[in-house]
C-alpha cells in the first residue's frame, strides 16, 4: 500500500507519515494533484533550495506496484491543506 508523507522544510520536518492508502485511494488523490517520479531515495530537504515550499511524498514499495506506478518515491508539490482535504474526502 502506498505511503503518503508530508514534508515541511521550513520546520525541518523531513517527512511525517500522513496516510497509508490503497492504490485506488492513491489514484483518486493524485488525480487532483500533480505528481512527479523522484527516484529510489526519499527526497532530502538538504537537496532543495532554502525556503522551499511544503510538499508531499508518495512511496511505493517494489512488491506493491501496479499499473503505471513504479517502485520508488513520487513528489507532490501541492498545498498540504488541499491534500489533507482530499484525504478527508476519501472517508466520505
Amino acid at each position: 500500500m502506498p505511503n503518503l508523507y508530508f514534508c515541511q522544510p521550513h520546520a525541518k520536518n523531513q517527512g511525517m507519515l500522513r496516510a497509508v492508502l490503497s492504490v485506488k485511494e492513491c489514484d483518486s488523490v493524485v488525480s487532483k494533484h500533480p505528481v512527479t517520479f523522484f527516484g529510489e531515495s526519499f527526497p532530502s530537504l538538504a537537496e532543495g533550495p532554502a525556503g522551499e515550499s511544503d510538499f508531499a511524498v508518495l512511496r511505493f514499495a517494489a512488491e506493491e506496484t501496479v499499473g503505471n506506478w513504479r517502485p520508488g518515491f513520487y513528489r507532490l508539490d501541492s498545498n498540504l491543506v488541499e491534500l489533507n482535504d482530499a484525504l478527508r474526502d476519501l472517508q466520505r
